[in-house]
């Protein structure tokens, strides 16, 4: 997606510099802000000047195992209520059954590609954690980057289940066990056991 400064941006838009720079800092201009700098996207150019350019939202969704299957879809239907409540209509409606330490779900790279080809202006997710449980910061800039919003709906952390926060610690332990003995070591199964069974004890 395009960007533009805001000289240019303000010579399109027929304003001048500082009544731009006034209306994005009240929120009427949607802008990114680069270093010092603002950037507009072309999208909100677009906007302004033919009318409302519906966003592109993509509703993403993710728990950690099958058995909180029900959780999942009642994740989906509290998101699809909440879009609809915004005035929000859904393009996508993407889910994992993933860990949130998993790199490599399915739909969250189907969700980069959106994101990256312009098929996507805004996300929107219950909490932060179902996107990625670390760096979620430089997930959202590189998002913002390609003009695409992150909407979390709950600013506070969720409370997860304990078996979801243990499987993410094992996903941890495997992952860099994997790393130190060789994926198929026995040293790592051994490791990867021990500390199953440490957390079953608990």
């Amino acid at each position: 997606m395009k960007f533009y400064r805001t000289g240019k941006a303000s010579e399109l838009l027929g304003i001048s510099k500082p009544t731009l720079l006034r209306k994005i800092k009240t929120g009427e201009i949607k802008a990114y802000k680069i270093g010092r700098e603002y950037r507009i996207p072309e999208s909100e150019i677009k906007r302004l000047l033919e009318g409302k350019v519906p966003d592109k939202v993509v509703i993403y969704a993710r728990v950690s195992s099958r058995d909180q299957k029900e959780d999942l879809e009642r994740q989906v239907e509290y998101l699809k209520n909440y879009c609809s409540t915004k005035g929000y209509k859904v393009a996508k409606i993407l889910t994992d059954i993933s860990s949130g330490l998993n790199e490599n779900r399915r739909s969250l790279k189907q969700l980069f590609k959106l994101v990256e080809s312009g098929e996507a202006t805004k996300v929107v997710i219950t909490y932060r954690d179902r996107l990625t449980r670390f760096g979620f910061k430089y997930l959202e800039q590189y998002f913002n980057s390609h003009g695409v919003e992150i909407e979390v709906i709950f600013d506070n952390e969720e409370k997860t289940p304990e078996k979801e926060l243990v499987e993410d610690l094992l996903a941890i332990v495997t992952s860099f066990a994997g790393k130190l003995y060789g994926a198929r070591s026995h040293k790592k199964k051994r490791l990867v056991e021990a500390v199953k069974n440490a957390l079953r004890d608990d």
